[in-house]
């Protein structure tokens, strides 16, 4: 059987799985009371979910923090009854992402240093746990070739913008994709901004 999670609704819904937080318990909307599931050794519910799982799949992994990959191999071990030191509990994990992309939200990324002078608190052993985990892995299948785009000079530009390196030329080439009046307000105050129920920011090109 297999299993798919993500760390976003729209990533989860992409592949027909469940995001990591939604199959936890938790809620990623700030609260002043974090409801968060408990998971106990025995708790029937919990091993029914993963009896017959033998596969997890894990998209957006760039998106997937330390201290939350920590949590979900907890949650595998207790079900499956494994040993403290069998990764995921013996599930095989298979992880999808480009570690270039966004990073995680009030969380650690996988290349974080967990090396501190200060006190080792139960999170930092969380984390560092998580990166013995990712170390672990016996395959690596590197995807070289992009089947998105055909336009070599939009291509240079994504290239660039990964890395970090974008030119003015990248800004003035993405400036002639804007669509609408040229003529924009200065400002929002203004009319017919000033009138509108939401203004967004996101942009498709």
């Amino acid at each position: 059987m297999l299993r798919k999670l993500a760390p976003t609704s729209i990533a989860a819904a992409e592949i027909d799985g469940l995001t990591i937080h939604s199959f936890l318990g938790e809620s990623r909307k700030n609260s002043k009371k974090k409801q968060t599931r408990t998971f106990r050794p025995g708790d029937t519910k919990l091993e029914n979910e993963w009896r017959h799982v033998k596969y997890l799949i894990i998209d957006e992994m760039s998106m997937v923090g330390l201290s939350l990959l920590a949590r979900l191999n907890r949650i595998e071990k207790t079900a499956k009854h494994t040993n403290s030191d069998i990764p995921f509990g013996g599930v095989n994990v298979i992880f999808f992402g480009d570690y270039l992309q966004y990073s995680p939200v009030l969380d650690r990324p996988l290349y974080h240093s967990c090396t501190s002078s200060e006190q080792i608190t139960e999170r930092q052993i969380d984390m560092q746990c998580a990166q013995k985990f990712i170390s672990q892995m016996n395959c690596v299948v590197e995807l070289s070739q992009q089947m998105r785009t055909e336009d070599l000079r939009y291509l240079e530009l994504l290239n660039r913008l990964r890395g970090g390196q974008s030119t003015i030329e990248d800004y003035q080439l993405l400036c002639t994709r804007i669509v609408g009046n040229s003529k924009l307000q200065a400002s929002l105050r203004q009319k017919p901004w000033n009138e509108v129920g939401l203004v967004s920011s996101f942009f498709y090109m």
